[in-house]
């Protein structure tokens, strides 16, 4: 269901944010484009003041680029940089270019650390120092310690504000703490044990301390075998721990077992969808594009891959030369060619899909490998035999060839068959050897299915029509 939420313009007109689909009304958008155009910062105030941050982003990338900039100048201090991180990284690169260092550096200090290092992450080296030095000291520490972490691991991801407090302490004091502090985290509902050298000993559930008396002592209530990440581990494999154990935030440690920052669910939920929107794109053979990249930048990012699938289409292209004499005795070879190639490829992808999700997720391990590959060989088999009967049906009574019903039947069943096995074998094969299975498989998956059913086809139509 849409969400109804109105907006009124300077001269009080309500404008819908959404419409019926749950996308930014295009009302919505014209409206602050036409007080952008006459510079009217008031009546863009009143349209999107107190908008959500998620709303808000959506709004900046529904704007043209050359609007962008302006309406965050117009805005100036009334801007929530917390948008920044609800838009796709090149239109946040874009943004961040537009804007000086000072005013980025004052934007930053508004953000959870989490939040601040996705801002400055992607940022050039030199215009990142600068606004890391116009930091007060502990926040450009924070952050330049987050920084340090590889791109893609829990600290990179984890919060540097949480809450830390002896074990010696009561239910008491902890809670007179949090109600008299002033540097505490918005938001937190676990709150984490250290010794003085700030190991962590244990967790308390925010509900938990809640439900105690005053004079418990915390280290009574503590849980001691609560998990925590190491930072240098991978966000996906950290993502995978918050589901399995249905995580709502774990705490992060260094290899001293230090505690340094905090991971929430919030977090996890965008790992998750960052993980799969890269595995899809792998998948198709895509690179790391944006829907808002530049013609120049798209073309790049594909062209490796297209190149490549040029060459295997080379191969491919190398084996029918092979049987060319066979092909110009019999046209109707070129004309169903292309639905062997075709079938197999399909298949190939189907079984691939289901791999690559499964390696990505370790559903597939050697535990129950032998088991997953004899399920697709034997579906391949069963489907590449009805797939086979039908076709060379249609094809026997198509040409009003007996003959070639049978051979398109035969190279059918040959190509499903490897068509199963390989959409599995391959990227099971590139997993084990440190290759993302997701980036290459398609390519050497379309390969194998092209050799083997033009092989096949062509191969077996020039044994049988030669006899």
């Amino acid at each position: 269901m849409a969400a109804k939420l109105l907006r009124r313009n300077s001269d009080n007109v309500a404008i819908s944010f959404r419409d019926e689909h749950d996308h930014i009304s295009s009302d919505f958008v014209d409206a602050v484009f036409m007080s952008l155009a006459t510079g009217n910062r008031n009546s863009v105030l009143s349209l999107v003041r107190n908008l959500h941050e998620a709303d808000l982003g959506d709004l900046i990338e529904a704007l043209s680029r050359s609007d962008r900039a302006a309406f965050i100048a117009l805005l100036g201090d009334e801007f929530d940089f917390n948008a920044l991180t609800e838009v796709d990284d090149s239109t946040r690169l874009e943004l961040l270019e537009a804007m000086p260092n000072d005013r980025v550096a004052e934007g930053v200090l508004e953000l959870d650390s989490d939040d601040a290092v996705s801002v400055l992450e992607d940022m050039e080296e030199e215009d990142q120092d600068e606004i890391l030095a116009k930091l007060p000291a502990f926040d450009r520490e924070q952050l330049k310690r987050s920084l340090d972490y590889p791109e893609d691991s829990a600290g990179r991801r984890m919060q540097s504000e949480f809450i830390a407090v002896a074990p010696f302490w009561t239910v008491g004091q902890t809670i007179d703490h949090l109600r008299e502090a002033d540097d505490l985290p918005v938001d937190f509902n676990q709150i984490f044990v250290v010794d003085p050298g700030y190991r962590l000993q244990g967790v308390v559930s925010l509900d938990h301390l809640l439900r105690n008396k005053r004079p418990v002592a915390i280290s009574d209530i503590m849980n001691l075998d609560a998990i925590s990440i190491k930072a240098r581990d991978d966000q996906e494999d950290v993502s995978r721990l918050f589901e399995r154990y249905d995580l709502l935030a774990a705490a992060v440690v260094d290899n001293s077992n230090r505690l340094v920052g905090v991971l929430t669910i919030d977090d996890i939920v965008d790992v998750i969808q960052e993980e799969a929107d890269e595995d899809i794109k792998h998948l198709g053979g895509v690179g790391d594009e944006d829907i808002s990249d530049r013609v120049l930048e798209i073309t790049r990012s594909r062209f490796s891959w297209l190149v490549l699938n040029l060459l295997t289409a080379i191969l491919a292209s190398f084996i029918i030369s092979l049987f060319d004499t066979t092909i110009e005795n019999m046209v109707a070879l070129a004309i169903l060619m292309p639905i062997v190639a075709s079938m197999g490829g399909n298949a190939a992808t189907q079984t691939m899909t289901v791999a690559v999700r499964a390696l990505a997720t370790q559903d597939l391990d050697s535990y129950n490998m032998k088991r997953v590959v004899l399920r697709e060989l034997f579906a391949a088999t069963l489907n590449g035999v009805a797939l086979g009967i039908i076709t060379g049906i249609v094809a026997a009574i198509w040409f009003q060839l007996p003959e070639l019903g049978v051979v398109i039947g035969a190279a059918l069943i040959i190509n499903m068959v490897s068509a199963g096995l390989c959409g599995i074998l391959i990227p099971v094969g590139l997993d084990r050897v440190g290759i993302d299975p997701a980036v290459a498989s398609s390519v050497f998956v379309t390969t194998v299915t092209d050799v083997v059913g033009f092989f096949a086809f062509l191969g077996i139509a020039g044994w049988w029509f030669a006899l």
